[in-house]
């Protein structure tokens, strides 16, 4: 069973950026699973996969972490690490090789809880680099080590010959199959990645274990030098438990079977006994521990497990694709929408009715006011009917058909997007959590993107007078080179009417869609297109409503709407989603592409 690496994550912890990238993007990949880990139901499917890609990350950065021992030459000693479930006697075969009492025995399960190196041959100060590569692992004395904190190994140096092992560190490892083990596993995995030739302790009662064949299976690998000892073995079960172990190990690994070394246990010294035969066997392995290899295998790990590792990054990239056509495809909806309920409708679309007022500003001639009283008394719109519209407009202040339409489009945008979040949720099981998370934001974000958008609609429609202004500067000009239509324009009894209507509505009284249906208004405007200058009119009102649709666009749906929208996911808490940007990924990639070999070739 793969167990569990218990570590307590409070924020995202920042990585030394002087080390190589790759490094520094599985440490990052391992501490996001842990963070997202705390939040998903423990036991479940997704808590059982993300721990496996958990340990599968400690171990790639482990091993990585080895690399960078090994390109900085630091000549450090040989390492041996001795691994195995929970009482086959690793402790003991640790005393044996060293032939010294030195690493703690008890008859308890779980008693070695921290990685304990014992220095053969060699002094403690050729293995300086460890506390480097061991990281946030504190280096102690043996007798030091406490049962309740795991962040930390211990060091010691033997004066004792060792006849059985070659100059090395020699590993004592806890276990990795109890029920604690989760606490210290990340301990064992670190001393594992680190060693040059691996000492697999198994009983008669632990060989067929799954969790043991799980751990091996997963360091194929690192392509570890490895010997097989059987202890506590009856020496009639010795043929019938190897071909087993044998079974085992195919059934777990592509590699050859490895040498055993059956210990048979002596009654009167209380201890296993290593075979005469046997006594090479470590030295032998030393031979075949070829470290130039490493960045080979060290790429073939990444390689192994990299699309597993990204899949859940891959999804979320995936999920906030599918956000942003999502958003893409209602912001085209209500651009469709506003184009045909307001520029491209008869009755509504009143800005180019605003043009035309401050055309017949433009056309004013001094005195016409004094004329205002007598052309009052002949307009064809009652006066009376003025005054009522503007005292029914005093209930409410009047508000421009455009923002009406343009407000009730984000209302409706908004409707739509949180219903296919809610469609979301329920079809895309494996992206549910993205989902959810971006439905609550929405919902809660929803009031405050709204008043954003009425209050730059606003903004739009007050600056977007200047371009008004300036189409009728554009249709005076054209007027001024018909100096006949112009006068015409002028001293006509329309233009006084019109002129008095654009009074009133610049006083509040009517609404400029009120406007356009006002005899004078569908006089004025007929005389202009029926005049020379029809055509030119005509254009310059399509230019108008592409320039209003242009801005529009990227005014408030592009700048104002799509932009909050597709900035909601970033809200997403961190303990919630990976927060690993495409860009990153890339970068990794072609880091991955381009170095099949690590971190460098030798």
């Amino acid at each position: 069973m793969i167990g569990l690496i218990k570590t307590k994550v409070k924020s995202l912890v920042i990585i030394n950026l002087s080390l190589p990238y790759m490094l520094n993007f599985i440490a990052l990949l391992r501490q996001r699973y842990q963070i997202l880990l705390a939040q998903i139901e423990a036991g479940s499917v997704l808590a059982l996969s993300y721990e496996q890609r958990i340990e599968q990350l400690i171990f790639a950065e482990a091993f990585m972490r080895k690399g960078e021992l090994l390109e900085a030459d630091l000549k450090l000693p040989l390492q041996v690490a001795v691994i195995g479930p929970t009482q086959a006697g690793k402790s003991s075969i640790c005393n044996l090789l060293l032939n010294n009492n030195l690493a703690g025995v008890s008859a308890l399960a779980g008693f070695t809880v921290h990685p304990q190196g014992f220095c053969a041959g060699v002094t403690k100060a050729s293995a300086n680099a460890l506390q480097h590569y061991f990281g946030r692992y504190q280096q102690l004395n043996l007798s030091e080590l406490t049962p309740g904190r795991y962040d930390c190994f211990a060091l010691s140096e033997t004066t004792v010959d060792a006849p059985l092992l070659p100059p090395c560190i020699l590993w004592d490892t806890p276990d990795f199959d109890s029920i604690n083990a989760p606490d210290y596993k990340e301990g064992v995995i670190r001393t594992v990645a680190l060693a040059d030739i691996v000492i697999l302790v198994l009983s008669k009662e632990k060989y067929a274990d799954q969790s043991v064949w799980e751990l091996m299976a997963q360091i194929e690998v690192f392509n570890q030098p490895t010997l097989i000892c059987i202890n506590k073995l009856p020496k009639e079960a010795e043929n019938l438990i190897i071909r087993s172990l044998k079974q085992k190990w195919q059934q777990s690994r592509n590699d050859i079977f490895p040498v055993t070394a059956p210990l048979f246990y002596e009654r009167e010294k209380g201890e296993p006994r290593w075979g005469a035969n046997s006594d090479q066997l470590i030295y032998q392995l030393a031979k075949k521990a070829l470290k130039r290899h490493h960045f080979r295998y060290q790429s073939d790990l990444i390689h192994l497990h990299w699309r597993y590792w990204l899949a859940p990054v891959l999804s979320e990239h995936e999920a906030i694709d599918e956000w942003q056509r999502l958003v893409s495809k209602q912001i085209k909806k209500s651009l469709l929408a506003y184009q045909q309920d307001y520029l491209d409708h008869p009755h509504y679309y009143e800005t180019f009715q605003q043009a035309l007022i401050e055309l017949l500003n433009l056309l004013e001639i001094p005195g016409i006011a004094k004329i205002l009283t007598k052309t009052r008394r002949l307009l064809t719109w009652p006066l009376r009917k003025l005054l009522g519209l503007r005292k029914s407009h005093q209930l409410g202040a009047y508000q421009s058909q455009e923002l009406l339409l343009l407000n009730q489009q984000a209302k409706q945008l908004l409707i739509n997007i949180t219903e296919q979040l809610l469609e979301k949720i329920d079809t895309e099981s494996q992206k549910n959590s993205w989902w959810r998370e971006t439905y609550r934001l929405l919902r809660q974000q929803h009031p405050i993107i709204l008043d954003e958008f009425n209050v730059q609609s606003n903004t739009y429609h007050r600056d977007f007078q200047q371009d008004v202004e300036a189409t009728a500067r554009k249709l005076y000009i054209k007027l001024e080179e018909k100096p006949l239509i112009l006068n015409s324009l002028r001293t006509t009894r329309i233009s006084a009417d019109a002129a008095a209507i654009a009074l009133v509505i610049q006083a509040g009284g009517i609404g400029l869609h009120d406007l356009v249906i006002t005899p004078a208004m569908l006089s004025f405007t007929s005389l202009l297109t029926e005049a020379t200058i029809g055509g030119y009119m005509n254009k310059t009102e399509a230019q108008l409503k592409k320039h209003q649709l242009k801005t529009v666009e990227q005014q408030l749906f592009i700048q104002c709407l799509q932009q909050q929208l597709y900035e909601l996911p970033e809200q997403i808490q961190d303990d919630h989603h990976f927060n690993i940007s495409s860009e990153q990924l890339a970068v990794a990639e072609k880091q991955r592409v381009a170095k099949k070999h690590g971190l460098r070739l030798l």
